[in-house]
C-alpha cells in the first residue's frame, strides 16, 4: 500500500507536480520524521530520523553496513549509509553531504520535516564472528560515516571483542566528522588515531596520512595477530594502500572487510549504475571481504 507523505514543501510549489512518474517505486517507503539536524562540517550534516508508525519502528531493524533509501517526495530518493548503532529500532541518524540536488533539499530541511525510508538494504559486517578478536576501524574522509555503525555497535558490546583500534584521517581539521564523540569513545578502552593530511593553526593533533598511523599499529608487532579482523571504509586509494599494508603484516584477506561506495541510483539492482562487472554494489554489497574484490576489475 502507498504511503503518501505530508511534505514540508520548502520550495514553496506544489509537491504532486514533482512527483515520480512511477508511484509503485515508494510502495514500500515507510514515513518518517526528521527529529534532529546536526551541523558536522560545513558541507555535512547529520540528521536523526524517526520511523512515525511505532508498529513499523518496532519492526524496523537493520544490520552494522547496511544502507536505506531516504526519499523526498517530489524530488526524488537516494541510498545512504546507516551511521547510527542498531540498538534502537526504527530511530536512524545519517550523515549526509550536500553534494547534488537531493541532498541540496534535504540540506534546507528543518526538523520536523517527513521524509520517507525503505529498507534496510545490502550486506553487512560480520560483527559476530568478530567477537573474541582483535579489531582495526580504518577510515578515511566520509568512510567514518559507515564506519560509525560497526564502532557503536562494538562500543556498545566492549566486553565480547579484544584490542579495538580506530584510524580516521581528513584532508583537514575542518573536514573532520564526529569531533564531539572522540573523547567519549577513548572511554571504551580503544586506541584512537586521528590524523590530517593538512593542518592549520588551531590543529594541535597528529598531521600525515593514515598509513602512518597504520605503519605505527602494525610495527608494535612483527605480524597482525591470526585473531585480528579488518573493517576499511574510505576512498578507493586508501583501499588499495591499506589492504596492501594489512596483507603484507600477515592479515588473512577473508578476515578485511571493506564498504564499496559507488554512484548507487535505485539500490534495488535495477538501474545498473553500480555494478562492477556482474556484482552489483547495492545488491552483492556494500559490504565485500578484500578477497572478494581484489580481482574486481576497478573495484578498489
Amino acid at each position: 500500500m502507498q504511503n503518501k507523505l505530508n511534505f514540508i514543501d520548502i520550495l514553496g510549489q506544489n509537491p504532486d507536480s514533482r512527483r515520480k512518474e512511477d508511484p509503485s517505486s515508494f510502495e514500500y517507503t515507510l514515513p518518517a520524521e526528521i527529529t534532529n539536524i546536526y551541523q558536522l562540517t560545513t558541507n555535512e550534516k547529520l540528521y536523526q530520523i524517526q520511523i512515525i508508525d511505532p508498529g513499523q519502528r518496532n519492526r524496523f531493524s537493520f544490520r552494522p553496513g547496511q544502507f536505506v533509501m531516504l526519499e523526498l517526495p517530489g524530488i526524488g530518493e537516494a541510498p545512504f549509509s546507516i551511521s547510527s548503532s542498531p540498538v534502537r529500532r526504527g530511530d536512524l541518524e545519517l550523515c549526509i553531504r550536500a553534494v547534488g540536488n537531493l541532498t541540496n533539499f534535504l540540506a534546507r530541511l528543518e526538523r520536523g520535516a517527513r521524509v520517507g525510508i525503505s529498507g534496510p538494504f545490502g550486506t553487512s559486517f560480520p560483527l559476530e564472528k568478530m567477537q573474541g578478536q582483535d579489531i582495526l576501524l580504518i577510515g578515511g574522509g566520509l568512510g567514518i560515516v559507515p564506519l560509525r555503525s560497526p564502532l557503536l555497535s562494538v562500543l556498545e558490546n566492549r566486553s565480547k571483542y579484544g584490542r579495538v583500534d580506530i584510524m580516521y584521517g581528513a584532508k583537514s581539521p575542518a573536514e573532520l566528522l564526529f569531533t564531539y564523540q572522540y573523547e567519549e569513545w577513548r572511554r571504551f578502552d580503544i586506541n584512537l588515531g586521528i590524523t590530517v593530511d593538512r593542518a592549520d593553526t588551531s590543529w594541535q593533533g597528529r598531521t600525515g596520512l593514515i598509513t602512518e598511523l597504520l605503519q605505527e599499529r602494525i610495527s608494535q608487532a612483527t605480524s597482525l595477530r591470526e585473531n585480528t579482523y579488518a573493517i576499511v571504509c574510505g576512498p578507493p586509494v586508501m583501499f588499495h594502500f591499506v589492504c596492501k599494508m594489512l596483507t603484507e603484516a600477515g592479515l588473512p584477506m577473508q578476515k578485511m572487510f571493506v564498504s564499496l561506495e559507488r554512484r548507487m541510483h535505485c539500490g534495488r539492482g535495477k538501474c545498473c549504475r553500480c555494478n562492477i562487472g556482474s556484482t552489483y554494489t547495492c545488491l552483492d554489497g556494500p559490504v565485500f571481504d578484500y578477497w572478494s574484490v581484489m580481482n574486481l576489475k576497478e573495484a578498489i
